[in-house]
């Protein structure tokens, strides 16, 4: 059994008030994403154990790659799909309970390459999907945000808790995400006084594992690819910045937790601080995986424009904790699972 499939066995076994999802409706955006993916995958595995089902509901754009992702579930009275860009008009998608906004640009390329979509799947996407779920009468909408909300530390401080606010230049390409992502938790709030719609928020860290896709171009999926096949691991800085990273399973249970634990209103970030790392010793472990050396190379332009700026950018996960989460799977094991997992679909995520 995989290090993958032994987690969702536990987090869809473990204690949650499952019972507000079972005989309900969730919809999810961005579901063939690499979190989306993975919360499908516990609900569809919680099911297996429920009397009352949870129905899924998974939105996204490509239907043939959620056709690939979802193979195993497409024909399952569980599972429905609906091809659709959430920056637009949603269609109609019947009653839901729940749903979980995890459609976003995540990645350098798609921040340089996209900026306009960047920012209106965390703003226009957010609005279409508020507005369903207030004309709906959804129980809870969670909002899978990010550590790059918090900006560039301002050197006071090792960790950001939720109610950090550091430094973000506006007016730069890159911003368009984070800037995004912020007015995305604003419109959330928005939302709760004017149409009392409830709300949690997910601020995820950096995610990595088996459910990442193959065009990610983070610093981690790419080390993770090469690594996979036995290249040398290509660090495009000096790799002094310190990053929390967490993987995909723990990342998808904490939204979970976060969507049915969490307090109205109240924003969470889900993070393992025991992986913690600079990226320079990733790329290092990685290379020992693979057997081989880190080499340093200046990126591209358009890579350039969409990477981050911030050297450290650590989450303080103290309060997800109060709500029974922990993180599983540390990084040298998580690591290890997405090289293995990436040699034996041969590249293919």
């Amino acid at each position: 059994m995989s290090i993958y499939e032994r987690e969702l066995k536990y987090r869809a076994a473990e204690s949650l008030p499952w019972e507000k999802l079972e005989g309900g409706r969730v919809l999810l955006s961005g579901a063939s994403g690499m979190i989306g993916k993975c919360i499908i995958d516990i609900l569809m595995r919680h099911n297996t154990m429920a009397e009352n089902p949870i129905r899924i509901l998974a939105l996204s754009r490509d239907e043939k790659r959620a056709r690939e992702r979802f193979d195993a579930y497409w024909n399952d009275p569980c599972f429905s799909y609906i091809s659709c860009d959430v920056n637009g008009p949603l269609p109609e998608c019947g009653e839901v309970d729940y749903i979980i906004h995890a459609a976003s640009n995540t990645h350098p390329r798609q921040y340089a390459g996209d900026p306009v979509g960047t920012i209106a799947a965390n703003v226009l996407g957010t609005k279409n999907l508020l507005d369903y779920g207030a004309s709906h009468g959804v129980r809870r909408f969670c909002f899978c945000s990010s550590v790059e909300i918090y900006g560039e530390n301002r050197g006071d401080v090792e960790r950001f808790d939720e109610s950090y606010l550091g430094y973000i230049d506006c007016n730069t390409l890159r911003a368009g995400y984070p800037e995004s992502k912020r007015l995305g938790e604003t419109l959330c709030n928005a939302y709760r006084q004017a149409e009392g719609l409830s709300f949690t928020i997910a601020r995820l860290s950096r995610v990595y594992g088996p459910t990442m896709l193959s065009g990610d171009s983070k610093a981690i999926a790419q080390f993770i690819k090469k690594a996979a096949g036995g290249e040398d691991i290509v660090l495009k800085s000096e790799g002094n910045q310190k990053f929390s990273y967490t993987f995909v399973t723990d990342a998808a249970a904490g939204v979970l937790c976060v969507m049915l634990s969490g307090m109205d209103g109240e924003a969470y970030n889900v993070a393992d601080g025991a992986s913690d790392s600079t990226l320079k010793k990733l790329a290092a472990y990685l290379a020992g995986i693979a057997g081989t050396k880190v080499v340093f190379q200046l990126p591209g332009e358009s890579e350039r424009r969409g990477y981050s700026t911030a050297t450290k950018a650590m989450l303080d996960a103290g309060k997800m904790k109060t709500l029974g989460w922990k993180a599983r799977v540390h990084m040298a094991e998580g690591l290890a699972s997405a090289v293995a997992a990436y040699r034996d679909a041969e590249g293919k995520w």
